[in-house]
């Protein structure tokens, strides 16, 4: 008797099952939040701020070069809509490396800032981010505290502890939907006791960026200008204090 073949579609399941998870992925990065307009102009360079665009992303440079952030997007954020908030930084004389992560997701490129530190030449450091974003810098903090000044979170927490030494600035929106207030709570225990914690009322999630309305979030009662200014002037009171 002759052995029984397998079905041939029986054969081919592995095969399907990677197709459809690698379409799955394919899928999900595809979607994500724009930049929009206003995000678009403000990378163009002018008498204040030279924007560059560089292998990591994008590098604004004002007049100052003793302090520099290294920021991470959001999850599916295009790091461009982060755009008038570097250039409002760098202006004000932070200036800042907006950094490109993987598929958008700033786990899949925790350790990038490493490299970013090697192309610059700084005196203080600090890295930070936007939401998920700010929970991968502050996981890079966690392992690299001795090249970093502090860390600045916007709409973001902490997931492991951070050394004693670092400056740790939490910025957050009185309107904000999507952060889980619980879990931003709760890690208060990670930080030092010298943490600020700053609260943009009337601000939301979303306008830390200029990408439009987040599903989830809240509706802002300030302008995003006015959230992005607000901010600029906490990480300003904070890194000079």
């Amino acid at each position: 008797m002759k052995p029984r073949k397998k079905p041939k579609l029986r054969r081919l399941l592995p095969l399907l099952v990677v197709l459809a998870l690698a379409l799955a992925a394919l899928i999900y990065i595809g979607i994500y939040y724009r930049a929009d307009e206003t995000a678009l102009k403000a990378l163009s360079s002018d008498t204040d701020v030279t924007v560059t665009r560089t292998d990591y992303g994008w590098f604004f440079d004002g007049p100052s070069d003793e302090r520099s952030l290294i920021f991470y997007p959001g999850a599916k954020v295009e790091e461009a809509a982060y755009a008038p908030l570097m250039r409002a930084l760098a202006q004000s004389g932070v200036d800042t490396c907006l950094v490109k992560m993987p598929g958008r997701i700033a786990f899949f490129g925790t350790k990038k800032a490493a490299d970013v530190m090697a192309q610059h030449t700084c005196g203080h450091w600090y890295i930070g981010g936007h939401s998920l974003g700010g929970v991968a810098a502050s996981a890079f903090a966690a392992d690299n505290a001795t090249f970093l000044e502090g860390v600045i979170l916007l709409a973001s927490y902490p997931t492991e502890a951070l050394d004693d030494h670092l400056n740790v600035l939490m910025i957050r929106g009185s309107e904000d939907g999507v952060l889980n207030l619980e879990a931003y709570h709760d890690s208060l225990k990670y930080v030092p006791a010298s943490a600020e914690e700053y609260v943009i009322e009337g601000g939301n999630h979303a306008q830390f960026g200029s990408y439009g309305f987040q599903k989830g979030d809240g509706a802002a009662t300030i302008t995003a200008e006015e959230q992005v200014r607000e901010t600029v002037q906490a990480v300003l009171s904070y890194m000079e204090s």
